[in-house]
């Protein structure tokens, strides 16, 4: 089974970003124990009109953004998911949208290479999906360390 799907809207396909997406998530679920889950990854890949347009439909918030992460279950849920190693019907763990532009833009402005910034973004949108935050600065100090800890896994530093 595969554990993402990778869509382009709006933008051109890139089997780049498509190598570097599947390496990422791969090691996500690894490290998370989803393997076993039958749950899968959607990633869309988009521009910044599109996904402005979407943060303001869905989040009612008028603004461009890098990534956004729409989960479809609970951190606990997910936890069961994980506790009970049976197979569920396949589902969908959620979805990440990503402004390519934006990968191109903060990767210069961080002084980061593309794939770095690119893996970043996906590890970022895959914990929100497992139910981590970053507005209160002990939920971000975890979910950082959890993002880091993918990163060095696939030996993509700062």
């Amino acid at each position: 089974m595969e554990i993402v799907q990778i869509d382009f809207f709006e933008i051109e396909e890139n089997d780049e970003y498509k190598k570097i997406i599947q390496k990422v998530v791969q090691t996500c679920f690894e490290t998370e124990k989803l393997m076993n889950t039958n749950l899968y990854l959607n990633v869309i890949l988009t521009n910044p009109e599109t996904i402005r347009a979407t943060n303001k439909h869905y989040r009612e918030i008028d603004k461009e953004t890098d990534v956004l992460s729409f989960p479809m279950f609970q951190k606990e849920e997910i936890e069961g998911l994980i506790k009970k190693k049976e197979n569920i019907v396949t589902d969908i763990l959620g979805d990440v949208v990503i402004s390519i532009p934006r990968v191109y833009e903060q990767a210069e402005e961080y002084n980061h290479s593309f794939e770095r910034e690119l893996s970043y973004m996906v590890v970022h949108g895959f914990y929100h999906l497992m139910g981590y935050d970053h507005m209160e600065e002990e939920e971000k100090k975890i979910m950082r360390q959890k993002e880091e800890n993918v990163l060095q896994k696939l030996n993509i530093t700062r």
